[in-house]
């Protein structure tokens, strides 16, 4: 039976191609943006390189002070995250980081973007990068200021060149010079509390600000290590008393809020204590998918429609001699299944090919899109509902047909 449905929607296909081509369009190009899209924020809420503790880690990555005036909500001070983060009892470390920021270098007389951040020695205890030369700085030289600096992969390609081992040699960076102790894994620039060119110790920052900085607002983020992931409630709970005990810096506010959150939560914070951020970002994201969806989807079915028009005739004949309207409406369902999933195959071809565009372009830094099962699970499941939605009312309208109105129609 489904031989023969197969057979008859590849003959109905292949009758107006305007239409088919029309149809597959619209499926293969949604499906396409859609599987771009999954395969983003699969990257950005799965890929858990550096940060491979993720299951026993919270992050700090904002913090707000709120009156009547207003809100102020940034980053924190080095001071809070180890005055009062560092006091609690239950993380066994604390990796400490600022945002990365941007400068200039030249290498022969060419420019070269770099981005760099500072860190604790712990960061590199709590975060497991995968280093492909030489080591992290320790504690030691940390507290010595020494200026060492571990890079990326990829800076190491721009302003070495093709020199196979660069440890011991020398990079400039905001016009100081660092000795390369360490070359890491890149890290995407989605991953915006661990990803950098250059990382270096915070005691060799210009403006020393760790030291003169007693406010809680600052430039750094935490990551909180919980010695197993059954203390991650306790952590965060001990987190939350120590911040509802702090007293605002600012004359005009009257409360402070922060949160050593998972790792998702923690990324969409947005500071405001009313409209939570995972909230904000799935309701974004689910508009924009129903919003994709429901326009080809419509014209899926207003291209069905006029199909079964044309095939009324069709469609009284098979009543006249006996079918029953369910087996009508089961044919062209899954008629329209093979044409969706026809179309979900053009759509995962043009979805590989747009990954590759996309990661040959380098649009984002260090970030490299695949479509792994869990992606074209998602595409196979969009395909189905896709057949089914845009299937089912043209198919009821099939079945109610009047048997004499087809039949003269003929």
């Amino acid at each position: 039976m489904l031989k023969n449905y197969f057979k008859i929607a590849i003959a109905v296909l292949r009758r107006r191609k305007f239409f088919t081509f029309i149809s597959l369009f619209g499926i293969s190009f949604t499906l396409t943006i859609l599987l771009v899209l999954t395969a983003f924020i699969d990257k950005v809420a799965g890929d858990n390189y550096p940060d491979k503790k993720r299951d026993r880690s919270l992050y700090i990555s904002r913090l707000s002070q709120v009156g009547k005036n207003g809100t102020s909500s940034g980053l924190m001070s080095f001071y809070f995250l180890t005055h009062y983060a560092g006091s609690l009892k239950t993380p066994v470390k604390i990796a400490i980081s600022s945002n990365f920021s941007g400068t200039n270098t030249y290498v022969n007389n060419k420019k070269i973007q770099i981005s760099y951040k500072y860190t604790n020695a712990e960061y590199w205890e709590v975060l497991e990068y995968d280093f492909l030369e030489g080591k992290a700085f320790n504690k030691l030289q940390v507290d010595n200021a020494d200026k060492v600096a571990v890079i990326s992969a990829d800076m190491k390609k721009e302003y070495f060149g093709d020199i196979p081992v660069v440890v011991g040699q020398y990079i400039e960076a905001d016009n100081v010079k660092y000795r390369v102790i360490g070359v890491v894994k890149n890290v995407p620039v989605t991953s915006y509390m661990t990803y950098s060119d250059i990382y270096l110790p915070y005691t060799v920052a210009k403006n020393g600000d760790y030291k003169t900085n007693k406010s809680y607002s600052g430039g750094y983020f935490g990551i909180l290590l919980a010695n197993s992931a059954g203390d991650l409630d306790k952590m965060h709970n001990e987190y939350e008393q120590m911040v509802s005990r702090l007293r605002p810096t600012e004359k005009w506010a009257t409360n402070v809020y922060s949160h050593a959150d998972t790792y998702i939560k923690a990324y969409v914070d947005t500071g405001d204590e009313h409209h939570s951020g995972t909230f904000i970002a799935i309701t974004a994201i689910t508009i924009f998918v129903l919003i994709l969806m429901v326009l080809p989807t419509l014209n899926l079915v207003n291209i069905n429609i006029t199909r079964i028009m044309e095939r009324s005739s069709e469609i009284g004949v098979r009543k006249a001699f006996g079918a029953s309207s369910r087996t009508l409406v089961y044919q062209f369902i899954v008629e329209n299944l093979i044409l969706t999933l026809l179309g979900g195959v053009i759509g995962v071809i043009l979805s590989v090919i747009a990954l590759q565009v996309i990661n040959s372009a380098r649009l984002i830094a260090n970030l490299e899109l695949t479509i792994n099962f869990t992606v074209l699970f998602i595409g196979l499941l969009v395909c189905l509902v896709f057949g089914l939605v845009s299937g089912v009312y043209p198919a009821w309208r099939m079945s109610k047909l009047n048997v004499v109105n087809a039949l003269k129609e003929q």
